[in-house]
């Protein structure tokens, strides 16, 4: 593991999954396959650019305010 960098999104943790399809433009699967050598090198193993998207994606709703406060208030109202 290097230790003169870290990444936002940290080592990945081993989780029941379910499949999702999605379409990105070239640039950003390039972009993703970039962060995922990235990662690979920064946390000592080789991982797949599709395996850090749901986790991208969680962390990016986490740090979504609006979403986090939408959210909140639908758990109110139950």
């Amino acid at each position: 593991m290097s230790s003169t960098r870290k990444l936002r999104l940290g080592p990945l943790p081993k989780t029941e999954t379910v499949k999702l399809t999605f379409t990105c433009t070239a640039s950003l699967k390039t972009e993703l396959e970039r962060y995922a050598v990235l990662h690979g090198q920064t946390y000592g193993g080789a991982v797949d650019a599709m395996a850090l998207v749901p986790y991208m994606l969680e962390a990016f709703m986490a740090q979504d305010r609006g979403f986090r406060s939408a959210r909140r208030q639908a758990t109110e109202k139950r």
